[in-house]
């Protein structure tokens, strides 16, 4: 709960800061430096605690006679929250890494089209290209979680 509190204030400070800086541009570049140092020091704090969250917290002695059963639930549960993250990682990333390729590629297909207008074929082509990553950051979180 504290960190959807603090992250939501962040979030909330960093519009109000953007709105006084849009009416007062001279005092923007000084304060910008130290805000996103200070961003870059408060997210490294949470991941660092989000990372901490992902070990196990308690050991308990064992109450059964049998050893497989409860090694197994053990690696069952740290590998699924791993499995998980990883599930996020790979369409996350490759989300972020597809905006950014059809990004680039986009502004120059328009401005190529622009001059020849029969290079709308060859364009689209490419923007489908780097649209294909986001597919296979999916089909990689869709076989990890195939594996949970």
């Amino acid at each position: 709960m504290a960190y959807v509190v603090s992250l939501t204030a962040l979030v909330v400070l960093t519009i109000m800061f953007g709105f006084y800086f849009s009416k007062k541009p001279e005092k923007a570049r000084s304060f910008a430096k130290k805000f996103f140092r200070g961003n870059i020091a408060v997210f490294g704090v949470v991941l660092l605690l989000a990372i901490i969250t992902l070990f196990p917290t308690h050991v308990s002695a064992q109450t059964t006679t049998s050893t497989t059963e409860t090694s197994v639930t053990s690696d069952t549960t740290n590998n699924k929250g791993l499995g998980l993250l990883g599930a996020a990682l790979s369409t996350g990333l490759s989300a972020i890494g597809a905006g950014i390729g059809v990004a680039i590629v986009g502004s120059a297909a328009v401005g190529a089209i622009s001059e020849k207008p029969e290079l709308l074929g060859r364009t689209l082509i490419y923007v489908g290209l780097a649209e294909g990553i986001v597919i296979y950051g999916l089909i990689v979180s869709i076989m990890i979680l195939g594996r949970i």
